[in-house]
């Protein structure tokens, strides 16, 4: 048996304990320590400020588990799970996976990750999401796009960015042509978050499940 990953934070092993705790009986304690410290890693590497590294490794483990749950066949994972995926995920797919959280109300699994992400979410995509209640600046980070997370989406969607995903068979993708926020003013991130929720709301009226 190989050995247990040395954890790269010490504060990490209490986050791996609560996930190995969360997932007893579907990952053994060593699979989830190398998950989270992987995502740490991970996030580590484009990091500007490394003070929320552990939170927000915990949370990308978090994530990254219950995908690989869901591609098992884990119980209680039958929600529709939709991905969206650009380039940084810190603007268009940070923006639907916001919107679509909150207008699905639990009715549906949300994720969103970049082929190459960003060190942090756009501040003005954080102000417009903060503006209608969606979102506050603290609770959304860029996450790398992994296998597993397309693997276990039922919907990938990519947000005109030219951005190629790894094609699963089985999997619906879409691809919505909208523009990039980066460094545009506040006046047109709001004009793009606008027609973001309206794709948001043809994507809803396809999913009975959501109703």
């Amino acid at each position: 048996m190989s050995p247990s990953p040395v954890l790269p934070d010490e504060r990490l092993a209490a986050d791996a304990a609560r996930l190995a705790t969360a997932h007893r009986g579907r990952f053994c304690a060593e699979t989830v320590q190398r998950v989270i410290t992987d995502s740490y890693e991970r996030l580590a590497a484009t990091a500007r400020v490394t003070t929320h590294l552990v939170v927000l490794g915990e949370r990308l483990a978090a994530e990254r588990l219950d995908a690989l749950a869901h591609i098992e066949g884990a119980p209680g994972s039958g929600l529709p799970r939709v991905l969206f995926v650009c380039s940084h995920n810190s603007g268009r797919s940070q923006l639907a996976a916001a919107l679509l959280a909150h207008r699905a109300q639990g009715h549906v699994t949300v994720s969103s990750a970049g082929t190459h992400p960003a060190a942090a979410v756009e501040p003005a995509v954080a102000q417009v999401l903060t503006e209608t209640g969606v979102l506050s600046a603290e609770t959304a980070f860029p996450k790398p796009l992994t296998d597993a997370v397309v693997q276990a989406a039922d919907i990938v969607i990519t947000m005109g960015c030219g951005d190629a995903c790894p094609i699963v068979v089985g999997r619906r993708y879409l691809d919505w042509p909208v523009a990039d926020p980066e460094g545009a003013p506040i006046a047109v991130v709001r004009t793009i978050r606008d027609a973001i929720d309206a794709h948001i709301t043809g994507l809803l009226d396809s999913l009975p499940s959501t109703a």
